[in-house]
């Protein structure tokens, strides 16, 4: 959390603070990585029954249990999954149209490029959680498929509702196993006689499968690892106090250790969302992981003007960031370090996170100020490629060659050496 200064006044401070990875479950993890990856199969049946009291042996759904789990879906959830995945797509579909391949030869006779290449197979991690979280699915597979990845594989919990198994089949999932936890990673890691090594793993999961994708990355890509949900709101006296209270509590739904918070220069407003936030909570179903998130990590900041208001928002970096000013465009263009914008009051979070199209897998912990979340291009290679006509050569072997000398590196200096030399000789 940022340190207090003259220009911040904290009308309801976090009482919990980012935690480091606990020593016990780094260690759990690293020995779960190590028996899947020795003994396969056997020991993500092992942990599979331990962890999530899953009997039987088959691990991978089968096109009937597909079908089914599609049948089983009431026509409206179908029709809504639909429309949440055609939304994706067309989203991922625009933005793989701006991401082209290059050809240019900025000196003669030296032709540079690159080319833009699928990732072959992707492991889509698909958490189970508190609430079956049917656009999940959604934001992992479908832009791979759009990106042109071979094959993408799907892991969730066997113990994850009907829904999700529907979800990964309409995304267009290749296969689906019923694995979840950190084995699963292992086992997309590593492979397994019947789980397929993939080439990256995406998609959030709870605090072992986060350690498991920080141990196997570098075996595997990763998309990012993930925390606690965040969502924070920038607002001035324009903003209505009741709309910002409902979006803090609706992301704080996801977890007892969400962070939610309001960022404000109207201190008037700051006092009546503290009110709200507490009225809400009164009649919220979901109040006894809210009420705690809010109680444990819940903010409200007020600044003394919008400079100090925008440099707070970029130093928290948070997942979500909402606008609630009174020019919100121009506000937007000020920030820079998030998640995901949500600019003006009619944008909210739950829209990104179900079916606007956007993706909801997001950078937490401060990883705003470095990366943005999941897209199309994550699944996607940009490599680059050269080749060259003998002005090239002529142009660009001197100075290798006297670079490699100066660097002592004489073996450089003769790959150089001897392509000028074929054109001198012939």
């Amino acid at each position: 959390m940022p340190e207090l200064s003259p220009k911040i006044e904290y009308i309801k401070s976090p009482i919990d603070r980012p935690k480091g990875q606990s020593h016990e479950i780094e260690t759990l993890v690293r020995s779960i990585i190590e028996s899947v990856r020795d003994e396969g199969d056997a020991a993500v049946r092992k942990y599979s029954k331990a962890f999530d009291h899953y009997q039987e042996s088959a691990l991978e759904v089968t096109r009937a249990e597909r079908d089914a789990a599609v049948t089983a879906l009431d026509a409206q959830t179908r029709k809504d999954t639909e429309f949440a995945i055609a939304q994706v797509r067309s989203f991922a579909q625009a933005q793989l149209a701006t991401i082209l391949p290059l050809e240019v030869t900025h000196l003669a006779g030296v032709h540079l490029g690159h080319r833009v290449i699928p990732i072959e197979r992707i492991g889509a991690y698909v958490p189970g959680g508190r609430y079956p979280i049917l656009s999940a699915p959604i934001m992992t597979i479908v832009p791979a498929k759009v990106a042109g990845s071979d094959e993408v594989i799907a892991c969730l919990p066997p113990n994850a509702h009907a829904a999700m198994i529907a979800g990964c089949h309409l995304s267009g999932a290749d296969r689906i196993f019923r694995v979840g936890g950190a084995q699963a990673i292992a086992a997309m890691a590593f492979g397994t006689e019947t789980i397929p090594p993939v080439d990256k793993i995406v998609g959030p999961g709870n605090a072992y499968v986060n350690e498991a994708k920080r141990q196997v990355f570098g075996q595997v890509g990763i998309d990012q690892l993930a925390g606690p949900s965040e969502i924070f709101i920038v607002a001035d006296d324009s903003a209505d106090a009741r709309i910002i209270a409902i979006d803090l509590l609706a992301q704080a739904e996801h977890d007892v250790h969400t962070r939610v918070g309001l960022i404000t220069t109207d201190r008037n407003l700051a006092v009546q969302t503290l009110a709200q936030v507490q009225e809400q909570l009164a009649t919220l179903s979901t109040a006894p992981v809210a009420g705690v998130a809010w109680r444990d990590a819940g903010e409200i900041v007020v600044c003394a003007d919008e400079a100090a208001m925008i440099a707070y928002s970029d130093t928290i970096a948070p997942e979500h960031l909402q606008v609630h000013t009174r020019d919100p465009h121009a506000t937007a263009r000020k920030l820079r370090n998030y998640g995901s914008l949500f600019i003006g009051q009619r944008a909210s979070v739950v829209y990104s996170d179900k079916c606007c199209g956007t993706n909801h897998t997001l950078p937490t912990m401060r990883a705003g100020r470095y990366t943005g979340g999941l897209w199309v291009g994550s699944f996607v290679k940009i490599c680059t490629h050269q080749w060259m006509e003998q002005s090239g050569v002529e142009a660009v072997a001197p100075p290798a060659m006297r670079q490699s000398a100066t660097e002592g590196m004489e073996g450089h200096r003769r790959a150089a050496a001897a392509r000028l030399e074929r054109i001198s000789s012939n």
